[in-house]
């Protein structure tokens, strides 16, 4: 057992790490508050291949896992400006095309998500059913030599920045009438898709919207993969690198938060020339931060090399333990980091206040923390299913 990173993996920390820190929490902020993207930090990260590091290289990626990809994802976290698409685009969206897309399918959208040009976003949650597919109500039902989708979509992240959405909806059993899932590949400015910006109080420069889908036609080749039988495998293959680079993210802005407040405590003296961090009512609350934040890193560490040696159902536990841990400790970090600093935590000049409504949603999204613990009792402890 080793918790060292390869050499290879060590380069990438540092370099992402390096690329971060050339646009910091400012430009976030500043990006967020004009109600712009993030549009020069995606396009060099694209360009230094870290947004395709889980892309095999036949496609243009890097050729390595949803390790790497946790490393890109909580170093720009660690430097102040996370990147939500991460998470979206080459955690969901290029996983489940990489393992359960048709040839065609890779050939077409692999690249253009390794270098960035493309992003492709996922919507599966409905008002009614939330992420509960079992009670999805949008349906996909055959068309001529087409399908036509009907349905709504809520909080689906960045639909004005992609070029296609990846929807999950219901077909038909042809064998037993029953619906089940499938994932459809659905272009943005397809006719009948149409959306609505949803007023978050969370400084990002990553919206969210409603989707309505009216009838949308797509063609033939829209489902993902060789047949329909690929729609529940694709779906469940997102779903675990999504937990664990929302964890990794998580984490890298606690590792933020916690620095800006390490750096402000150790400086800043008012009683007696003693720095405020020499109080224990001041440093514990910080040190013991840190120590769930590094917590749930090895957490991390642990549910995404699950993942990449292919061990699914163990990566499952790990990487919803993952994010629950990464979740909590985020938001106690930057909480503790905004008392600590006083007045000064909740201006935007010490940049940590800005963090709170990310870090607050985090213990809900993408999966809450009460569905997690669901999750854990029942096939970590062995309790009756719950819901």
């Amino acid at each position: 057992m080793t918790f060292d990173l390869t050499p290879e993996q060590d380069q990438l920390r540092d370099a992402v790490r390096a690329l971060g820190r050339r646009y910091g929490h400012g430009y976030f902020v500043e990006k967020a508050k004009a109600g712009e993207h993030t549009t020069e930090l995606w396009a060099d990260a694209g360009r230094l291949g870290y947004l395709g590091v889980n892309i095999p290289t036949e496609y243009g990626g890097g050729g390595g896992g949803i390790t790497e990809l946790a490393i890109v994802c909580e170093e720009l976290a660690a430097a102040g400006c996370p990147l939500l698409l991460l998470v979206v685009s080459p955690a969901i969206a290029a996983t489940v095309i990489n393992r359960h897309g048709t040839e065609e399918q890779r050939k077409r959208h692999l690249p253009g998500l390794a270098d960035g040009s493309q992003k492709i976003v996922f919507a599966i949650t409905e008002p009614e059913a939330g992420s509960n597919f079992h009670r999805l109500g949008t349906v996909a039902r055959r068309d001529g030599d087409g399908w036509l989708l009907s349905g709504r979509k809520c909080y689906i992240s960045g639909v004005d920045e992609a070029d296609h959405v990846l929807v999950v909806a219901r077909t038909e059993d042809a064998s037993s009438g029953k619906l089940k899932p499938a994932l459809f590949l659905v272009p943005t400015d397809a006719a009948g898709l149409t959306r609505s910006k949803l007023d978050m109080e969370i400084l990002s420069p990553e919206n969210q919207f409603l989707l309505y889908l009216d009838d949308v036609r797509v063609p033939a080749d829209a489902p993902v993969g060789e047949s329909l039988d690929a729609g529940l495998p694709a779906l469940f293959a997102g779903l675990n690198p999504e937990r664990i680079t929302v964890a990794a993210m998580g984490a890298g802005t606690g590792r933020y938060a916690i620095e800006r407040a390490s750096e402000y405590t150790a400086t800043r003296k008012v009683w007696g020339g003693r720095s405020i961090g020499s109080h224990q009512g001041v440093s514990h609350p910080l040190a013991h931060a840190a120590v769930q934040v590094e917590l749930a890193r090895l957490m991390i560490q642990k549910a995404a090399t699950l993942y990449d040696a292919g061990r699914d159902l163990e990566a499952g536990v790990a990487g919803n333990m993952a994010k629950y841990a990464a979740g909590e400790a985020a938001a106690l970090a930057v909480d503790t980091a905004v008392q600590v600093l006083g007045g000064a935590g909740m201006t935007t000049e010490y940049g940590v206040a800005t963090l709170l409504g990310a870090v607050r949603a985090g213990r809900i999204a993408p999966v809450s923390r009460e569905m997690i613990l669901n999750f854990v009792a029942q096939h970590v402890l062995g309790q009756d299913k719950s819901y």
